[in-house]
């Protein structure tokens, strides 16, 4: 067909038209070339005006190449192999542009108890974003300074933000993206379900589409066959309006690569990345999802502002919560057979790293347990489902309910009348005989748990995250350091490890105690066959016993009574040597979480900085 088209695009374009010429215009062949005109002569698409001037297209001609002219405008390349699943982790955010109004970045005024920035940035965590590019330019010291404290944040200069459009803004990351990315202007407000809907699309370039705004300042989009076909700000120029791009998009590095190509040719310093992404989309198809329903606000006036802070970020945040409860009833219903009628009340229950609520079905309570953003890298589901029922069929954990060994979802028992430890009253004398009593039983159960826990594999695999997050170490030593730290694998083997189902991170937020006597050893997601010294050990740390109380906790588990007996100087070794290897592991933990933005202050410092002053001691006393 394309030989056809070509062949009559150029008889109607030609002022005098042989057979030869034809050939050497279209690259065809002139034997191939005298069979195609034969063929349209035939079918009355062309006829011979004479020697001189040669053919010319008819009536029926021009409607054949009207129509197909029309039919190949609605064609696009794919660029993408959608079937290959693509990981997101990196998002821009474009905001150099000056609102002098507001003496400030836009995206740095305040809504609520958060600014702007705070809370689009807090929502491109949520979603596992791993880096985001600031490109700054008015004002550009804000977002250095908020570099300084989110050091997932990369800032790039647009110097000349005064005369160039929000293309040249996204040019200038071209040596920073590595591959597709979320595009976001700062000067706005959305739900968050923006952003994850967008992550789920199937299209690898796609845009955020809503109906219209009736701002008067709207990108108007026309859509055909699955796709963005036309996208302008005049009315006069679509067919038909289909709804409103609002400046949420998720772009590929092959379509982003387009972009540069066709951008390196722009003579208009002004021109903005929504109709590049158009240029572009004449042949490479750009996909969409429609939300019809998304509250959003673009803030570019004192009285967007005012409207934004007056009604449009409350009713966001009220979406947002019911579509929260809403989602967290869909996984309750699925998951346990209720129906929604049962669920009474729903409610947060705090958490860090996982989100956790309290849920109240039918007069009973529940926690219901959301894993954070990114633990998928460092917890297997399989294994923490597996060993926390087994410690429920100890007795030492609470019932599960329901366990969603795919995204991580738990429902269990709530704990009535719960009192968890915390450093301070673990050290009380009761309740180190407690927490004694639950790790021994925990520790001869003689029931295996079917994952080993290997802390200096681990140790390799948080470094490889490390590296793929780009997170920086604590000093120039780390390398010496860890040779010296991965030099105890060799030491722990000569005196020998034993096995045994060991809980792995017993802080003392982990022990929960009950109603009545009951007390429970909770999060399991750490859970693997260990040294049970491993667990002794965590537990000394995490609750900073100093050397009176640290001797009084192993004599509860030690069953020593008398001052004078001693703990078994092997047993006393690997305290010490996993003490060391647990400090350096939450220190390589929290490099990684820094680098994905989360802050921990001198957390990370600290443990390091013990971890090697007790490698001091345990190479003089063992290592000599």
């Amino acid at each position: 067909m394309s030989k056809l088209y070509d062949i009559l695009l150029l008889i109607n374009n030609s002022e005098k038209v042989s057979q030869r010429f034809l050939s050497e215009e279209s690259g065809i062949s002139l034997g191939s070339v005298n069979a195609i005109v034969k063929n349209l002569e035939e079918q009355n698409y062309i006829i011979k005006i004479d020697q001189k001037r040669g053919y010319e297209l008819t009536g029926l001609g021009i409607s054949f190449l009207e129509k197909y002219i029309e039919e190949s405008q609605e064609d696009r390349i794919c660029l993408e192999n959608t079937a290959i699943e693509q990981t997101v982790k990196q998002a821009v955010i474009l905001a150099a542009g000056e609102k002098e109004v507001f003496k400030k970045p836009v995206s740095f005024l305040s809504m609520g108890d958060e600014r702007i920035i705070d809370r689009i940035t807090r929502i491109l965590d949520d979603a596992g974003i791993e880096e985001i590019i600031v490109v700054a330019g008015y004002e550009k010291e804000y977002f250095y300074n908020l570099a300084k404290t989110n050091p997932k944040i990369r800032v790039v200069e647009n110097n000349r933000y005064k005369y160039t459009g929000t293309m040249e803004s996204l040019a200038s990351c071209k040596d920073y993206i590595k591959g597709d990315f979320i595009l976001i202007e700062n000067d706005m407000i959305f739900e968050e379900r923006a952003i994850f809907n967008l992550l789920n699309d199937k299209n690898r370039t796609s845009m955020v589409i809503t109906s219209e705004s009736g701002s008067g300042d709207e990108a108007l989009v026309e859509l055909r066959n699955g796709m963005v076909y036309k996208m302008s700000k005049d009315i006069h120029q679509l067919n038909k309006i289909d709804g409103e791009m609002i400046g949420i998009s998720k772009i590929s590095k092959d379509f982003f690569d387009k972009m540069l190509e066709e951008f390196r040719y722009n003579k208009n310093p002004y021109v903005n990345y929504e109709y590049i992404i158009m240029n572009v989309g004449r042949e490479y198809r750009v996909g969409y999802i429609k939300i019809d329903d998304l509250m959003w606000f673009e803030i570019d006036s004192k009285e967007h502002l005012s409207v934004a802070r007056g009604h449009i970020y409350s009713s966001i945040l009220r979406r947002e919560d019911e579509i929260r409860v809403e989602n967290i009833k869909l996984e309750l219903v699925n998951g346990l057979g209720i129906k929604n009628k049962d669920i009474v009340s729903i409610e947060p229950a705090g958490g860090m790293t996982n989100k956790n609520y309290k849920v109240n079905i039918n007069g009973e309570y529940y926690i219901l347990r959301m894993p954070g953003a990114g633990t998928s890298d460092m917890i297997s589901r399989i294994n923490e489902k597996n060993n926390a029922r087994i410690a429920g069929v100890l007795g030492l954990d609470t019932e599960i309910v329901y366990f969603n060994e795919n995204t991580g979802v738990k429902v269990s028992r709530f704990i009535e009348d719960a009192e968890t430890l915390n450093p301070q009253t673990a050290k009380y004398e009761e309740n180190m005989e407690i927490v004694a009593s639950i790790l021994k039983k925990l520790h001869c159960s003689c029931l295996d748990f079917e994952n080993k826990f290997d802390v200096f594999r681990e140790i390799e695999k948080y470094e490889a995250l490390v590296k793929e997050a780009n997170g920086k170490y604590y000093d120039a030593e780390y390398k010496d350091v860890r040779d010296r730290v991965m030099a105890l694998e060799e030491e722990l083997l000569r005196i020998g490890k034993d096995l045994c189902t060991c809980h792995n991170d017993t802080v003392a937020e982990n022990f929960v105690k009950g109603k009545g006597e009951k007390t429970y050893l909770i999060d399991w997601e750490y859970s693997g066959m260990n040294d049970p010294m491993w667990d002794i050990a965590g537990h000394i740390l995490e609750c900073s016993f100093d050397e009176n109380e640290e001797e009084l906790f192993k004599s509860k588990y030690f069953d020593i009574d008398n001052e004078l007996e001693k703990i078994n100087e092997i047993k006393e070794e690997k305290i010490l040597l996993f003490k060391i290897c647990q400090d350096f592991l939450w220190t390589i933990w929290t490099v990684l979480k820094e680098a994905k933005g989360v802050s921990f202050g001198e957390y990370g410092p600290m443990r390091y900085k013990r971890a090697k002053e007790n490698l001091d001691i345990f190479y003089e006393k063992y290592m000599q």
